[in-house]
């Protein structure tokens, strides 16, 4: 039994054996003169266990009595953390090296990270839950305070830190409850506890406090607070990988535990996922309206996009998990490349984040500014960019559970948002020409995120490169 449980998890126990490695290998050797290869190496690890987990897995495999799941959820859920993982490393390099803030530990926080992660998206048990959970945790809130010299990197860190620790209270009390009403850890346990449809009074406070905790994860309202100052503070590449890997493990959990744990009483929780999500979508596209940092602007954004991909959770059906699924993946590749423009942006060799310094940007960089065109509309929902495609998908999944008013709402919000994404192609495109003109060129790395990914928005239309088939078989071995 152990020799097959420990091949189910081998892909985490690859990271976890890399980590300490890599960490024994640099402390005793050059330290942070192996930053700049660690991370090479860290970034070509992902995407080989990428590769290794999208071809060769299959079926549904649990592990340790159903305490740890190896499915279709979890693989792609898994692909998507490492590939955007491996991106965002390959695009903080140049940047962290530049500004003299690259140290060798980075990339071995962010590998523990996804190792949590990975343990997130793969729980079939309240414990494995809360310990992927916080490894994740502990990891992100090390990297949010990564430069100790700068003032608004530890305030992010701080703040991640103590709000974070109250949402891992309220998580796990909420576990504690569920526990103690249904008897089990176990979600296949948990879900047989629900009698005729519907949950006891204590299970169903256990579910709205564990909501709590991860509706914090993803940045849903009323739990947001923490993250426009974290998204400002922390480091742009680090602020890039909470954009990104992070968002799809937490989504990705709260999907497998209202699905594997609560499934059987949809009814009972999806009218509060439905409230989260409208809150979200509504504060997050009106918030960013008077923004002035881009960073800022893109948590705002953040915050709106969770409440889009919360519909398809909401709508309690088979269809909602995959449009939540092709939703987070787009999502993800929205975000690589905006970032890879938000790391380019400087000015005399230092980093600009104000929004009004792209004044006729396009004049200086038309590529560049006609890719950010392309990702900003994309974010948008205009077509027939991919993006569009995404809130199709959870604005159909809501509409087909009878949750019409939430898509309604949906519709409403995102022409509301699409005005601050208009408003950063107005200023690249007829702004005022500012004196002091960001710099040209920049890392070819960064320009290769960015172009590829506009290049996604516009190709991935024909057929989304695959993803619609893959995220229909994950959400068919979940649901079912």
């Amino acid at each position: 039994m152990i020799p097959a449980d420990l091949n189910i998890i081998l892909p985490e126990i690859v990271l976890a054996v890399f980590a300490m490695l890599a960490l024994i290998g640099a402390v005793y050797t050059g330290k942070d003169k192996l930053a700049s290869p660690l991370l090479w190496a860290t970034a070509a690890v992902f995407l080989a266990l990428a590769l290794w987990i999208g071809t060769t897995g299959q079926g549904t495999n649990p592990a340790f009595h159903g305490m740890f799941i190896d499915d279709a959820f979890s693989r792609f859920a898994k692909v998507v953390i490492l590939v955007s993982a491996a991106c965002v490393l390959l695009m903080s390099e140049g940047f962290m090296a530049k500004h003299g803030f690259l140290k060798f530990e980075y990339p071995v926080l962010v590998v523990l990270s996804v190792v949590g992660m990975m343990t997130m998206v793969s729980a079939g048990d309240l414990m494995t839950l809360y310990m992927g959970l916080e490894l994740q945790s502990l990891a992100l809130y090390v990297v949010a305070s990564f430069r100790r010299d700068h003032e608004k990197s530890t305030e992010a860190g701080l703040k991640y830190f103590v709000l974070g620790a109250l949402s891992s209270g309220l998580l796990l009390y909420g576990a504690s409850l569920t526990y103690g009403f249904a008897g089990t850890t176990l979600f296949s346990g948990i879900i047989a506890s629900a009698t005729e449809g519907h949950l006891s009074i204590g299970l169903l406070i256990g579910v709205v406090m564990m909501l709590s905790g991860l509706a914090f994860k993803v940045s849903a309202v009323p739990f947001h607070m923490w993250t426009p100052d974290v998204y400002e503070g922390a480091p742009t590449p680090v602020t890039a990988f909470f954009a990104t890997a992070p968002k799809m493990a937490a989504m990705g959990l709260l999907v497998r535990l209202m699905y594997d744990a609560f499934g059987g009483a949809v009814a009972d929780w999806s009218q509060v996922v439905a409230l989260l999500s409208l809150l979200s979508m509504f504060l997050g596209s009106l918030a960013a309206i008077g923004q002035t940092d881009i960073k800022r602007l893109m948590a705002y954004s953040s915050i709106a996009h969770m409440g889009y991909a919360l519909m398809g959770v909401a709508s309690g059906t088979e269809f909602g998990v995959q449009a939540t699924l092709v939703y987070m993946a787009i999502y993800v590749t929205m975000n690589v490349g905006t970032f890879a423009f938000i790391l380019s942006m400087s000015r005399e060799g230092r980093p600009v984040t104000d929004i009004k310094a792209l004044g006729m940007y396009s004049r200086k960089e038309p590529a560049k500014a006609l890719a950010m065109l392309v990702l900003l509309f994309s974010l948008a929902g205009v077509p027939p960019l991919v993006g569009f495609f995404g809130k199709l998908y959870v604005l159909r999944a809501a509409y087909d559970a009878g949750l019409i008013w939430l898509s309604v709402g949906g519709m409403i919000a995102s022409v509301i948002g699409a005005y601050y994404y208009l408003r950063i192609v107005f200023f690249m495109y007829f702004g005022s020409d500012n004196e002091d003109a960001l710099d040209s060129g920049g890392s070819p790395i960064l320009s290769g995120f960015l172009m590829a990914s506009a290049i996604i928005m516009v190709v991935g239309v024909v057929n989304l490169f695959g993803i619609e088939g893959a995220a229909a078989s994950a959400a068919a071995t979940l649901v079912n």
